[in-house]
């Protein structure tokens, strides 16, 4: 059939995806989780997330990657992809349980929904960002909205896939064949999609991090680099970095001795940017997040609109 030559295809692309980041992003100076995180996208969208990790992560030049992942939709990119990978990992882990059960479509979102956000939420937002806090209590209590609301969207846009697909397609509700990889799979990249503008309030009112950099070594600055920032310092565009715990920039060790000195001027001035956004509060009101919560269940229930609309939400799986 044509739809088994599309998920051969699908799945070669995937492998060879996955490959290419998992070598290439050892070399990235991002936080460990973030790595992770777009190993985890690339495996669920293949060379849209290998696609996605070199525009938003990679960097271009050596010493750059504070500057470069300094711009707000990177920042966005980056919340969007943690969101989504530690989702994603609950969500397909709570699938896996439920088609052993037999449980009606509606009952089996449900249950995706809520082990997804436990997981993203307790593990890959709390957990792998208690750096970022106080303690892992004060962790739980800061990322709790942000999750909840990128959560909202995920799922929204993955409900209203997933279910109608499933619905006219039996094949691929059982973990045992690789239609239901395949389903769950372009599922999670519409919840990405679904999930981005969301992410860019969250980012933008200081709700959620985004791209980070994480240096160890004390490597002189290369001179193009040194140039390249350099001329953003000159420019302004050192200024131009999302909210808050957004993107904490660990570079307290990475910056010794730098060839030139507006180089190494420019490079500590952004280092000491991000060290300020770290302890930024998030700007968003009260209002404005009740307001984008109940917008968030608007998406959900969107999702489930849309399910039910063009999918059987009482079959059972």
């Amino acid at each position: 059939m044509l739809l088994d030559g599309v998920m051969l295809l699908w799945f070669l692309q995937v492998v060879i995806a996955v490959l290419y980041v998992a070598v290439d992003i050892r070399t990235t100076p991002e936080a460990t989780v973030m790595k992770w995180g777009f190993v985890i996208i690339t495996a669920f969208s293949g060379l849209f997330g290998a696609l996605l990790y070199v525009l938003s992560c990679r960097e271009p030049l050596p010493g750059t990657h504070e500057q470069y992942v300094a711009a707000k939709w990177r920042q966005v990119v980056g919340s969007t992809m943690h969101c989504v990978a530690g989702d994603g990992v609950g969500i397909l882990a709570a699938a896996v349980v439920t088609s052993a059960i037999g449980i009606p479509m509606w009952a089996d979102v449900l249950c995706e929904y809520a082990f997804g956000f436990l997981f993203g939420w307790t593990v890959f937002q709390a957990l792998f960002m208690k750096s970022m806090f106080r303690t892992y209590r004060e962790s739980l209590k800061r990322t709790f909205v942000s999750e909840l609301l990128s959560m909202n969207a995920v799922m929204g846009g993955m409900t209203a896939v997933m279910v109608p697909w499933m619905s006219h397609d039996m094949a691929a509700m059982h973990p045992t064949g690789a239609r239901f990889w395949f389903v769950m799979s372009i599922s999670l990249c519409a919840g990405f999609l679904v999930a981005l503008p969301m992410n860019w309030w969250l980012v933008d009112h200081g709700l959620k991090h985004g791209m980070m950099t994480v240096r160890h070594d004390d490597a002189p600055l290369p001179q193009a680099a040194a140039i390249a920032l350099a001329g953003a310092a000159l420019t302004g565009h050192q200024h131009h970095r999302p909210d808050p715990h957004s993107a904490p920039q660990h570079t307290g060790t990475a910056h010794g001795p730098h060839s030139g000195a507006s180089g190494h001027e420019s490079h500590e001035a952004i280092a000491r940017t991000g060290h300020e956004q770290h302890h930024m509060q998030p700007t968003a009101s009260r209002t404005q997040l009740l307001l984008m919560t109940v917008v968030s269940f608007m998406i959900f229930g969107a999702g489930f609109l849309v399910a039910g609309l063009f999918g059987a939400l009482a079959m059972h799986r």
